[in-house]
């Protein structure tokens, strides 16, 4: 009896074992006709994906390996290949400068007041939308507030300056007749030109940034809002238990995303509003990269103050990710 239980445990260990093997071989084969398969049905959605996948490797994934020269002093005639290797000498040259953490402090200011008034605005503004049952008055707002998006930067600079200009610009024009004030220089003075730069940047992207918002409001279940209103939640009670809830995770989303360019300043907006008075505030690494790498032609030293960028850049979405994530939002992954 025991002989016939030792044969039988035997068998049914061994069963499992060979099938596992048989499983085993056959997984990965069978997975690959299964994903060969999907892809044979949907060729023609992926054949779509190519012009896509190509210019993210052309433009984006290539253009990585030139930043090799961070580490050799590049000239055109040696080549990158050809060029000296001087290991970290360019970041040794980027931390001791004192104009690197001028225009670091610089970059870090503007996107903190475009962070701290920029990102609310647009959720704002979309919660106002939200609540505007006339489709027409709607259609028509929203489109004021998506045109500026799409005018240049010389065009909106221009305006800027207009606007605010000490003689004949209207903000000035309104301070010295209705308030009796003297005319501001705004666009010349380090401490206005900070809040005329936040400004510009809310007035051209806040419309735009909307239309994420807009669309994950209309996913939220009508429902929700007519339960609130049975327990006599007015519309402020009902933009705060039913509505932020559930744009919350669209929210923390472009919030990550956001931080991905804390270490960015778009080029074309400061120079089209910078100038020779607010350079203390307005010269930004995009700036001081144009300058000094383009005009000055020093690549291997802005490559290496570039990849310092981008460095930061990929902290701050690890890290922020990581908030969001304990926070019990999905993040980016």
């Amino acid at each position: 009896m025991k002989q016939m239980k030792k044969a039988l445990s035997a068998g049914r260990g061994h069963q499992p074992l060979a099938a596992l093997e048989v499983a085993g071989t056959d997984a990965p084969a069978a997975v690959g006709r299964q994903i060969w398969k999907k892809i044979n049905r949907d060729k023609s959605l992926y054949m779509m994906l190519v012009p896509v996948i190509g210019f993210y490797l052309m433009f984006k994934y290539a253009p990585m390996l030139g930043e090799i020269i961070a580490f050799k002093n590049y000239r055109f005639a040696d080549g990158i290949l050809g060029s000296d290797w001087v290991g970290l000498k360019h970041f040794r040259m980027l931390f001791q400068s004192t104009d690197f953490w001028r225009v670091l402090r610089n970059t870090l200011l503007l996107n903190v007041y475009n962070l701290t008034v920029g990102f609310p605005v647009p959720i704002l503004l979309a919660l106002l939308l939200n609540e505007v049952r006339a489709e027409g008055y709607k259609r028509v707002v929203q489109n004021l507030l998506y045109i500026p998006h799409f005018i240049s930067w010389v065009v909106l600079g221009g305006i800027m300056i207009a606007v605010l200009s000490p003689s004949t610009g209207v903000v000035n024009m309104v301070l010295e007749h209705v308030f009796g004030l003297e005319p501001v220089y705004f666009m010349a003075s380090s401490r206005w030109w900070p809040v005329a730069y936040t400004m510009s940047s809310v007035w051209r992207e806040a419309g735009w940034g909307t239309i994420l918002y807009l669309a994950a409001m209309s996913s939220i279940d009508t429902q929700l809002y007519e339960a609130a209103r049975i327990d006599g939640a007015g519309k402020l009670r009902q933009i705060w238990h039913v509505t932020l809830p559930g744009i919350r995770s669209t929210i923390a989303i472009l919030l990550i995303l956001r931080m991905g360019s804390m270490m960015d300043v778009g080029l074309e907006q400061t120079l089209a509003l910078q100038n020779d008075s607010v350079l203390d505030v307005a010269d930004v690494i995009s700036t001081y990269v144009y300058r000094i790498g383009l005009q000055n032609m020093n690549y291997s030293y802005t490559t290496a103050l570039g990849l310092f960028q981008s460095l930061i850049g990929l902290i701050l979405v690890v890290g922020v990710n990581r908030i969001i994530r304990s926070f019990g939002e999905r993040g980016l992954w």
